[in-house]
């Protein structure tokens, strides 16, 4: 039985039979592309637990959050290396920059460099170091950015102002305002131009060194929200953007159309942001509907009638708002729109877009933004287009061999 299988063996170990081992396979396209891999299920986490059910989303302002996520290296590293001296960093300095510059830590930087080379490029200096900086183009780009900054300074202006005139005591911390400056389209240098609004703003430098940027006068003519505008246009509408029912409503035995009258005198009057809303107690109907409209008129001065929820806690102390900010927005299902997920979710205004999901006002700041990202997509999509090209070349080859 041995030397039967022994002599079945035999034509493997002949010359004339190579070894399979000696065959190579390197023409041979065996890895898939990432983008056709079926995606693997998420553990389940606050990480990756959307915050609204799947039956209840609603896919153009989903969208909007991945899009953010897909360049969120773009937006941040064009921040970080406008601020530097000669808008230049050493590629090695900027392999630790992660967080700065918006890539997922322990990977290389030059991948998502090279993502972009419309945009970004690296060189090697006479000190031997490679360094990163813009294209020539991307330098246009930013002039013209520039440009629409300055056009919009006024506007922007307004919109601290109003921010100051909602806050609890009509001051905020400059930092915070700093650090949240690009959802209001306020630009890196405002810091330095508050000098020229002494009639508006005073800053003020505390014991411990913290600046505070205090309202110098009350404007009432800014003292008027979105909702209270609105209201002289479309009253029913805004009657309808709020629900505040009567607690045990459905067991005083009323008729339906009774329940909805009596939830509507609960409702009304709603309380303006620009209120001493602040000194009701914290607990009472009228505090939520003043912590509803804050948050309302909070969305409407930010540039994409959005917000991260740790863009709006930041300012809880100004605003009085509480740990049940989560909650109470969602009992606003009419106005708000909670997108992401639990560890980290956005808060859409959703009067501020029409029904296909697209601004009805739309500043020019975003305009400027939206064609970056085209001058990005177009070079990405020629990446994929040659990268299908080079796979069907490959397996026409195999077809013909």
């Amino acid at each position: 039985m041995a030397s039967r299988l022994f002599s079945l063996a035999k034509p493997f170990l002949n010359p004339k039979f190579p070894n399979p081992r000696s065959f190579s396979t390197s023409f041979l396209i065996t890895k898939t592309p990432k983008k056709h891999k079926p995606k693997r299920p998420k553990p389940d986490s606050p990480r990756t637990r959307s915050v609204t059910p799947d039956s209840n989303k609603i896919p153009h302002f989903e969208s909007l959050l991945a899009r953010d996520a897909k360049y969120r290296f773009l937006i941040k590293t064009k921040e970080f290396l406008s601020k530097q001296p000669e808008q230049i960093l050493r590629l090695d300095d900027a392999g630790k920059l992660y967080r700065e510059l918006g890539f997922p830590r322990g990977r290389k930087v030059t991948k998502f460099i090279s993502r972009y080379p419309l945009l970004f490029t690296s060189y090697r200096h006479s000190d031997n170091k490679i360094w990163l900086g813009f294209t020539d183009f991307m330098d246009q780009l930013l002039l013209e950015e520039r440009s629409i900054m300055e056009a919009m300074e006024e506007d922007r202006v307004t919109r601290i102002r109003k921010l100051l005139m909602m806050s609890k005591n009509k001051r905020i911390p400059l930092s915070k305002i700093y650090h949240k400056r690009l959802i209001f389209g306020i630009p890196e240098d405002f810091r330095d131009k508050m000098g020229k609004y002494p009639d508006y703003f005073r800053l003020v430098v505390e014991d411990d060194g913290k600046q505070i940027l205090e309202l110098v006068n009350w404007d009432p003519s800014l003292a008027v929200s979105a909702l209270e505008k609105e209201f002289l246009v479309n009253e029913d509408k805004v009657k309808k953007a709020f629900k505040f029912p009567v607690k045990y409503g459905k067991d005083l035995g009323l008729e339906e159309n009774d329940v909805k009258k009596l939830n509507l005198l609960n409702t009304l009057p709603l309380v303006s942001p620009y209120s001493d809303g602040w000194k009701l107690d914290s607990w009472s109907l009228e505090a939520e509907k003043y912590r509803v409209g804050i948050i309302h008129e909070f969305l409407s001065l930010t540039l994409e009638k959005r917000a991260l929820i740790h863009h709006i806690v930041e300012f809880k102390e100004e605003f009085s708002l509480t740990r049940q900010t989560y909650e109470m927005l969602k009992r606003q299902p009419w106005t708000f729109y909670l997108a992401g997920t639990e560890m980290n979710w956005a808060v859409f205004l959703k009067d501020g877009y029409d029904e296909n999901g697209n601004l009805i006002e739309k500043d020019p700041l975003l305009v400027f933004n939206e064609k970056l990202y085209k001058f990005a997509q177009m070079q990405e999509e020629e990446e994929e287009e040659e990268e299908e090209e080079e796979i069907s070349g490959f397996r026409e080859k195999l077809r013909g061999d």
